[in-house]
């Protein structure tokens, strides 16, 4: 057991949502941390800092979002499992460096505590407005994987469930917090290390005279290497071979890039998870995340209460989204209805994957606040008429 396990807070506690998912880190294994701070995920850092020397991990107030992004890659190549947190503009100056952890296949945490932009926006308030920026923010041609909790007890549980998908699939992992789930304050419930599981850094067992980085086998994720155990390797964001080394020629891409997408996509049927409430023999289907799933929940309680058919999907892994599942339901029923704080971002997803077999309407809100449960209704009626 590491020693970070070995400081589990375990049992009932009252904590928000920045609080319990650092909790959940350290519940995970993680032992190195490097953040800036920003609101709404300041707690995230703070927690982390107080917390850091009760498991023998380092924490590190970086000078700004981009250095931040670089410490963890580099701490998690010197062997610990890391993390930063932050909040929209903040994960704006990230993207580069995230890019960095695709290319180089680096796993690590980065959790967004998402506040209503863009720019500066609303520091304070709540939005969901960083959910395509989350799949597409860095350039090129990669996968993602990002988790939506709605709740503290989420937060810890998820982020548990993030450093293992990192380190399965070796990339950075995306916690897609709002501001709403990181500062409502819950139970949430600790549980011992020994009912945890943990998935294990993929360290390679050839000798450094046989190894390369980015060599695969079938599951089309390579291991790394221990620190310290006498590996010379050469890690960069260049287009690079089996080696390591930059090859920044076409057929050297063609071969190693769409690994880089394949390996999640392959593995997709794996990762993606989602809830689903009242779907057999809905006529509408509402699909939501994070804090909207507690608002959209309440209208279709009051919705089924008139006597309307009507299922929740909520999704809790984001991306990879739920396509085979969207386009099943899409055959079967009159309509989605998706309610985001934001001007319509997942819900474009909704709607190319129900290829005009279903009507989907979007809930807009700006940010600032939470939905309305009856403008969720009103679209559910709208859909049905």
């Amino acid at each position: 057991m590491s020693k970070a396990r070995g400081a589990l807070l375990t049992g009932e506690h009252f904590m928000n949502g920045d609080v319990a998912v650092a909790e959940g880190a350290l519940a995970a294994g993680c032992t190195f941390f490097a953040g800036y701070p920003i609101t709404p995920a300041t707690e995230v850092s703070e927690r982390m800092a107080e917390r850091m020397p009760d498991v023998g991990g380092i924490f590190i107030q970086m000078e700004d979002e981009i250095a931040s992004m670089g410490a963890i890659l580099g701490g998690s190549w010197g062997g610990q499992k890391s993390m930063t947190a932050t909040s929209g503009p903040g994960f704006s100056l990230m993207m580069e460096n995230l890019g960095l952890g695709l290319m180089t296949e680096t796993p690590c945490v980065l959790v967004n505590v998402q506040r209503g932009g863009p720019s500066t926006g609303l520091p304070t308030l709540v939005g969901q407005q960083d959910m395509m920026q989350a799949r597409w923010g860095s350039h090129g041609d990669y996968e993602i994987i990002a988790l939506a909790p709605n709740s503290p007890q989420e937060c810890f549980d998820l982020a548990i469930d993030a450093f293992n998908l990192s380190e399965t699939y070796r990339l950075p992992v995306l916690m897609m917090m709002d501001e709403v789930v990181g500062h409502m304050t819950e139970r949430v419930s600790i549980p011992g290390p020994e009912k945890i599981k943990l998935a294990p850094r993929r360290l390679t067992d050839r000798p450094p005279s046989e190894y390369k980085p980015y060599e695969t086998g079938q599951d089309l994720v390579p291991s790394m290497v221990e620190v310290g155990k006498g590996y010379r390797i050469h890690i960069t964001g260049l287009t690079h071979d089996e080696r390591g080394y930059p090859a920044v020629t076409a057929p050297v891409q063609q071969r190693m890039v769409p690994r880089l997408v394949e390996k999640i996509r392959h593995n997709a049927p794996q990762i993606v998870r989602y809830e689903e409430d009242g779907i057999a023999g809905a006529d509408v289907v509402v699909i939501s995340y994070g804090i909207t799933s507690r608002v959209a929940l309440m209208a279709v309680e009051q919705a089924r209460e008139r006597g309307l058919k009507i299922g929740h999907l909520r999704l809790i892994v984001v991306w990879p989204f739920p396509e085979a599942r969207i386009r099943e339901l899409a055959s079967q029923i009159k309509g989605f209805v998706v309610p985001e704080i934001n001007l319509g971002q997942m819900v474009r997803e909704v709607e190319r994957c129900a290829a005009g077999q279903a009507r989907t309407l979007h809930v807009a809100n700006a940010g600032g606040s939470v939905h309305d449960p009856a403008d969720i209704l009103k679209s559910i009626e709208e859909v049905l008429r």
